[in-house]
């Protein structure tokens, strides 16, 4: 199960943070890293994801 603000990597090499859940394992608005330092809000599918990286609390303050 993917949750808002997981970290996960697309099947074409980037990493994007999961910001909205439209429908469990369906459709997503994620955050896709363009650049080191700049990201694009984009619509993803379930199957563009190749896996997913939980982040809790404690990794975002560390």
């Amino acid at each position: 199960m993917i949750r808002q603000y997981d970290h996960v990597v697309l099947k074409t090499g980037e990493h994007a943070a999961i910001v909205e859940i439209w429908e469990q394992g369906v459709a997503y608005e994620a955050d896709v890293e363009t650049s080191p330092h700049d990201y694009e809000t984009r619509t993803i599918n379930h199957t563009d994801i190749k896996s997913v990286f939980v982040e809790t609390p404690l990794e975002r303050v560390v």
